[in-house]
């Protein structure tokens, strides 16, 4: 495997891709489809954004209940 191949395998593991996009973004790569490649990309992208704002509603369900206890403790 050519040293850039790696280095292009290292980021999509990085970027938390499945082995089976990277598979297909190779067999992309064979087909010179940059296209699909950027395809792939952009939908691991989304998946990857739609876990993060899943991650920050559930940050902010704790903080709603971490400030009402706050608020409790303080009345007391």
């Amino acid at each position: 495997m050519q040293p850039e191949a790696e280095k292009i395998i290292q980021n999509l593991q990085d970027a938390n891709c499945p082995p089976e996009l990277i598979e297909d973004f190779f067999k992309l790569e064979e087909q010179n489809d940059k296209n699909g490649q950027l395809k792939l990309l952009f939908l691991q992208r989304k998946n990857l954004l739609d876990s993060l704002h899943r991650s920050q509603k559930q940050i902010d369900y704790l903080d709603y209940l971490i400030f009402n206890l706050e608020q409790i403790l303080k009345g007391e």
